[in-house]
């Protein structure tokens, strides 16, 4: 997920702190979180997380999942953000 801007850093926070447990409980992995130490070409200094799951079926549950909709509330008026769950390769 990207977060396109954060407005309310409190709010972020409070995403970040209810979140992660809710991710890892579900199987998520955080494998990398913040904003890019480098940009090249068309890249934008965005907050970036990079969660992986064992499949797309976890992965697409865990973001449905009542704990992880009760985090995202946390981001009402303190984030925009653009979420994508895409199958990995292997």
């Amino acid at each position: 997920m990207t977060f396109r801007s954060i407005s309310n850093p409190d709010g972020f926070e409070k995403y970040v702190a209810a979140a992660t447990p809710v991710i890892q409980a579900k199987g998520g992995r955080v494998l990398a979180a913040g904003l890019p130490d480098f940009n090249y070409e068309a890249g934008l200094s965005q907050n970036v997380a990079i969660v992986e799951f064992d499949n797309l079926q976890t992965a697409d549950a865990a973001y449905r999942s009542p704990e992880y909709q009760a985090a995202v509330r946390y981001l009402v008026g303190a984030a925009e953000r653009d979420v994508r769950i895409i199958e990995g390769r292997t």
